[in-house]
Order: structure tokens, then sequence, then C-alpha cells
């Protein structure tokens, strides 16, 4: 154990001190003040990079310029970098295709992206200085866009948590509030991109982890169904977890560079990088076709469990007046139980006992506090653990979180396939409850409240259920910023009580005033493989 520890502060300190060293190497043009030629830069929008890239008005090495100094003054601020790949990136954009749909565009990374040289250690100190020896799908499919690689960003350790912190790369904050959570898994994406240090990047989302990140920290993001982003080659805590299959996903300052971005790697033709990937072009008229019929738009007000906040319910009930002010069919709708849903993705996540996310840990190493929480429930002997349920379902009178905890511990296969049996049910009953309400969309919050204090998921790790929902059903699902926190607007009304323990674990984290100015999202929710509606 000791061994492994000092292993542990040796990888740590090797790692940040390489960081720093490649950020104090760069030419020192990078380190001066943006200019007015820079800022020119950073206000265009990704088409107009391309088309300027393109007709030869603009070198991709201005671009790259601009956004590294950006980039650099984002990191200074919140701590969101993890591998600064600038000096090689100058390479790249001078060998970039510049007729390309991405032509010259400075694309970040999560830090689990594959890049040939360069390590995605994703926050375990067991992985650093063992650099990947092959680009992603994802990587090689954006080189041949014309798109440059940068910079890669923060994450939590074992990807299971909506903070982005751990002892390699330390924490990432809130660009907005730097005493707050920029959201996790993708926190480091979401802390850059707020910050204007990029206009695209790239996470992942098994539980929310790009649309969390966009709710708190004011971008935009749009999870992919299975099979219409690239994915192989890339680092991850838990290989072979398909229960809940994790997703490549876009984020962007602006719903115009999503949707540009989306055209532009669909049109790359995916499929022919990644054989995960499905044949499917991106169709130009589907959304067109939609609107002339009109929409029809479900609203989930509370999914049974933690119902929004007074910040967040206001962001929502914005969304459905300003349709309704515009003609669309807004309902609310009463859908299969999202607490059954919560439950059948959660025990699916963790049916190793989470023992596969935390076998790189090394002694010492730290853990998110919440993912620690859950792991002594998963690894308690079955009698005490049983015990433990008893007495929150019959003495607490805690029906809610006695039911979650009943799935807090390890399967073998036997037990395994009734999961997945479960899943597939569920997925047919919302099916069925699309059909038979005929919507195109469902309206919800991306999280009860907007984001926590640092360490706020050692109670907020089971609040996952108004985004993990859509990964369950494989929905496409995107978030998209739409207010802010108003301290006097938004104060939890003194008759407020909490219906369970979960819901009386995040509402101590719910302060307006705390909270004021940090942005509130709205989750938009399509069904399956329709990420151009």
């Amino acid at each position: 154990m000791l061994f492994s520890y000092l292993a542990h502060r040796k990888a740590c300190a090797a790692k940040q001190a390489e960081r720093q060293s490649r950020i104090d190497q760069l030419p020192q043009h990078y380190k001066e003040p943006l200019g007015s030629k820079d800022e020119g830069i950073l206000a265009k929008s990704v088409s107009n990079l391309v088309k300027e890239v393109q007709a030869g008005t603009l070198e991709p090495g201005d671009i790259l310029t601009a956004y590294s100094k950006q980039a650099l003054r984002a990191h200074a601020q919140t701590n969101c970098l993890t591998e600064i790949m600038i000096s090689s990136a100058e390479t790249w954009a001078k060998e970039c295709n510049k007729k390309g749909p991405l032509a010259g565009v400075p694309v970040s990374l999560k830090d689990t992206v594959g890049i040939t040289g360069w390590d995605s250690c994703i926050g375990y100190s067991a992985w650093v200085g063992k650099p990947m020896t092959k680009d992603s799908a994802l990587v090689r499919l954006l080189r041949d866009a014309g798109a440059v690689p940068y910079v890669k960003t923060n994450i939590p350790i074992t990807l299971m948590s909506a903070e982005s912190w751990n002892d390699v790369f330390g924490r990432t904050t809130n660009p907005h509030k730097s005493t707050h959570t920029c959201g996790g898994s993708t926190g480091g994406e979401a802390a850059l991109l707020a910050f204007g240090g990029s206009r695209i990047g790239i996470g992942t989302d098994v539980a929310g982890s790009v649309r969390m990140p966009a709710h708190c920290s004011g971008i935009y993001s749009v999870k992919a169904s299975v099979g219409r982003f690239l994915r192989t080659g890339n680092s991850t805590g838990i290989p072979g977890q398909e229960g809940v299959p994790p997703v490549y996903s876009p984020m962007a300052r602006t719903l115009d560079d999503l949707e540009t971005f989306w055209r532009a790697v669909v049109g790359m033709k995916p499929w022919e990088y990644d054989y995960s990937c499905l044949v499917m072009p991106w169709d130009n008229n589907l959304w067109q076709t939609e609107r002339v019929k009109g929409f029809k738009w479900g609203v989930l007000w509370d999914d049974g469990i933690i119902q929004p906040s007074p910040a967040c319910k206001r962001a929502l009930e914005t969304v459905v007046e300003t349709l309704r002010k515009h003609g669309h069919h807004v309902v609310d709708i009463n859908p299969p139980s999202p607490y059954d849903g919560f439950k059948i993705a959660s025990q699916l996540l963790i049916a190793d006992g989470a023992r596969t996310a935390i076998r790189p840990i090394r002694s010492g190493e730290s853990n998110d506090a919440g993912v620690v929480q859950a792991l002594r429930m998963a690894s308690l002997p079955s009698w005490i653990r049983r015990l433990y349920i008893w007495y929150i379902r019959y003495i607490k009178r805690d029906e809610i979180y006695a039911g979650i905890l009943d799935g807090f511990h390890e399967r073998n296969v036997y037990d395994y396939w009734p999961l997945v049996a479960q899943r597939e049910d569920y997925r047919r009953r919302w099916f069925e409850m699309f059909q038979e309400e005929e919507l195109d969309y469902v309206l919800t919050v991306p999280h009860p409240i907007p984001a926590v204090p640092h360490n706020g998921m050692k109670d907020g790790v089971k609040s996952f259920g108004y985004t993990v929902l859509f990964n369950l059903l494989d929905y496409t699902a995107g978030v998209m910023p739409v207010t802010h926190v108003d301290a006097s607007r938004d104060k939890l009304p003194t008759s407020f009580k909490p219906r369970n323990s979960i819901e009386r674990s995040i509402y101590k984290m719910y302060n307006a005033e705390d909270m004021h100015g940090l942005p509130v999202g709205v989750q938009v929710v399509g069904k399956r493989l329709e990420e151009e509606k």
C-alpha cells in the first residue's frame, strides 16, 4: 500500500509539472492579451470560420492562436485543461484540410478521447505516462474534416460524478461562480466553452455527462442516440458497460454552432470510420417536414423523486409559455414511472458493484464522495444491506429511497439478464406513450437544482433521474440555457417539505442567494435517432 501511495503522489506531481511545462514553453504571443484580430475571430461562428478558411481569407493558424489564448485564460481561472496540445496543433493547423467541412476549426476534447502520443489517463494516476498508440475514430474523422484538436479537458475520476476533479489534475470550477461546480463528467469542456476558450467540444454521456455540465455552465449540448456518433478507440473507466450505453456527443456555445458541427460530422460518413456508427446520412428535410404539421410537446414537471427547484421550474415554465405564445401544442404528460426508470438504470450501471471503475485507483487516491457512498452500499454484506433497507423502508417510511437502495449491489449474469429485459419493456412503454400521445418532444429539467457547491455530489449522486432516464431509453436529448438564478424570485418557499431522503439531501444544497447568477437550462428530448430535430 505504501508503494502504491508513493507511486500515486509521484504520478500526480509529474503530470501537473508536465502540464505547466507545456504552458510555460509556448511562444510568448500565446500569453499576450487578446488583440482586436483575436477578438474578431472569437466572435465568428463555426460556419463563418469554415467559409473564410475555405475561401483563403483566414488562416487556421490565426484561429488556433486566438482560441489557444482564450483557452489558457480559461484554464488560469477554472483549471479546465488536462493535455495542452497547442504546440503540436500548430503543425496540425498548417497541414489541415482547408476545404473540409470543419476547415481550420479548433476542437477541444474530453480527456477520454484517444490521440496518438497523448495520455488519456481520465484522472487515474496509474494511467499517467501511458500515451495512446492510435488516433480514435473520432479524431481521424475530425482531422479529415479539417478540424484541429488543441486541448483536452478535465473530468472526475471514474467518470461517475457530476463534478470534475481528481488528484491528477485538480478541481475544475464554474466560470460563472468559482465556489460551484461546472458539472460532470464533461465538466472541463463546459467550463472551457462557457469561458469562450472553445466553440466546439466533445464529451461523453452515460447518465447526463454532457447535459449536466451544459445546464451548470450555460452552454448547449445534444446527446446522441447510440450509433449516431463515433465512440471507438477512446479511454473509459467502465469498458464493456452496455446496460446503459455510453455515447459521445458534441457541446457548443451556440445552437447554430452545434447544428453546423452535427451536419459536418454526419456528412463525413462516420460509419466509414467507426463500425459502431449506423449508415444514416443527415436528413435535412426531417425538421422542415415535421415543422409543417406543427409540433406537440409533452412536459414532465416532476419525476416523483426530486421536484424541480424554483429556479429550474421557472426556466421550464418560461419555455412552455414561449412555445404556447408561438402557437405550439403543449401538454402535461404522465409517462411510465420515471422512478422505475431510474431504478433500472442505476442497477444496470453498477451491476458489477462498480468494481471495474475503481480497479485502477491506487492506495490513497481520492474518489468522489458520492461515488464512495454508492460503493460502500454496494459492497456491504447482504444481510447488513437488507437490514439497513428494512430500516429505511419501515422505520423511516421512505419507500422511494429504500427502493433505490434495493438495487445497489453486485449481480451475476443470472440476475443481470432480467434487468435488461426490464429495460426493454420500459422502452416499449415509453414508445407506446409517445405514439398514443402523438408527441414530437418532451420538455423537462436537466437537474432539480442549478450547479451545486463543490463536494455537493456527496449528496447528489442519486439526483440524475432527469438525465439518465433518456440514456436508458436511448432518446436524443439536448440542453439549452434559458435563464439565471435570481436570488429574490427563486427562493425556496417556507412551506416546502421534502418527500423523501433523496429530495431532502438535494435541497440542503439549494440556496438561491448563493446560486444567484448561475445558469439554468431546460432539457429538450426527442425520439431515438432524431438528432436533426
